[in-house]
């Protein structure tokens, strides 16, 4: 068997040369997990990425509410972009006509509504105190001012705010404070509006993607909620801001009918209160009845009550008829939701929470509860 092997001329038959092994040591015993050093180390190790990650979050935290307001108003007008596709428009199409519509609703608002808003909320910074102190003349808050000095502590407060016309100064932090404020309320709405316009354009793209992630035997149920979500979501959106608009039409109507006092801002500040569900309206009510009582108690008690049987007929006639395709979730929900939301983000924090919350309850429904009675 060997003689079948041919010898290649020139070249000599060597054994295969054996590597030299090195030697390092004895291998060491492995560590010790129970030691406290080993799990003092880990511990610390851990709380270092942790702390690290949790500043790296707070520091963009800015960015990501961003990021989740432009998401939110996408959903929002998703609907509307539907209708115009549904009409035989493509995406970037029916995009650009709800753009345009948006662009013309906003420059009319700006050119007939801000001038006048503008003037009666410096014209009620300005009367604040006096509006304090006409407080007095009611009966009632004159003999609680005498035995407590309620009145006359928020007027000292006041008139020492708004004392030479500092009260926006100050509360924005002196000049260069309102400076930054402005600048920084400005790029803060051109980054939503870029961002919402993006994502409106590109939202079946973007789902599609993210859909991909999801195991192909899971992909279409995951699809088929995450779609109902937004749908649900857009709903929401545009109907409460369709009722926030009723609210304030209303109480502006009424505010011209009783002449009260600043009826322009008072209907603005409406409208803001009305986009939170179910606990805005109690701060409007609060501040519309405060400012009527300035002129007198009846025009307090004509606007209160109005403002009340408003609210019953919202909830009971308006919210139904609107509402009767967003998501649906139970009046506790819904304000556990509004006051934690609030509580963080603010207006838009109570904006969002409510169909956040109403999201969740729809993944409750459809996927853990299904599960929890087939075990």
């Amino acid at each position: 068997m060997a003689n079948l092997i041919p010898k290649i001329p020139g070249l000599k038959n060597r054994k295969a040369a054996t590597p030299k092994i090195e030697d390092h040591g004895l291998l060491g015993e492995p560590l010790d997990r129970a030691h406290p050093f080993y799990f003092g180390f880990l511990a610390a190790s851990g709380a270092v990425i942790a702390v690290t990650l949790l500043r790296a979050l707070a520091s963009a935290s800015q960015v990501f509410v961003l990021i989740i307001i432009s998401l939110f108003f996408a959903a929002g007008l998703n609907p509307a972009v539907n209708f115009f596709q549904r009409r035989g428009l493509n995406r970037g199409a029916a995009v650009s006509a709800i753009v345009a519509i948006v662009i013309a609703f906003v420059a009319i608002f700006a050119f007939v509504a801000i001038p006048p808003i503008v003037d009666q909320v410096n014209l009620l910074i300005k009367n604040a105190p006096t509006l304090v102190s006409n407080l007095k003349n009611n009966h009632t808050i004159d003999v609680l001012n005498q035995h407590y000095g309620i009145v006359d502590s928020i007027q000292k407060k006041v008139s020492a705010s708004i004392h030479d016309g500092q009260f926006v100064v100050t509360a924005f932090g002196g000049v260069l404070g309102v400076g930054k404020a402005v600048l920084s309320g400005a790029i803060a709405i051109l980054t939503i509006l870029v961002l919402t316009l993006y994502f409106l354009a590109s939202l079946p793209s973007v789902t599609k993607v993210v859909y991909q992630f999801v195991p192909a035997s899971r992909r279409s149920r995951v699809a088929s909620l995450s779609d109902a979500i937004i749908d649900r979501v857009g709903i929401f959106v545009g109907g409460q801001a369709t009722v926030s608009l009723i609210a304030a039409i209303y109480i502006f109507l009424v505010g011209v009918i009783i002449r009260m006092p600043y009826t322009t801002a008072l209907a603005l500040l409406v409208f803001f209160c009305g986009l939170i569900p179910l606990v805005g309206h109690i701060l409007g009510t609060s501040v519309v009845t405060l400012i009527c009582l300035t002129k007198s108690p009846m025009t307090a008690l004509i606007a209160f009550i109005a403002y009340v049987l408003y609210i019953q007929v919202e909830n009971y006639v308006i919210m139904p008829r609107i509402m009767k395709k967003s998501l649906a979730i139970p009046g506790l929900v819904t304000i556990i939701a509004a006051l934690i939301g609030t509580s963080l983000l603010g207006l838009i924090g109570g904006l969002l929470a409510v169909p956040i919350a109403a999201a969740i309850m729809l993944i409750v429904d459809e996927v853990v509860f299904p599960k929890a009675d087939l075990g």
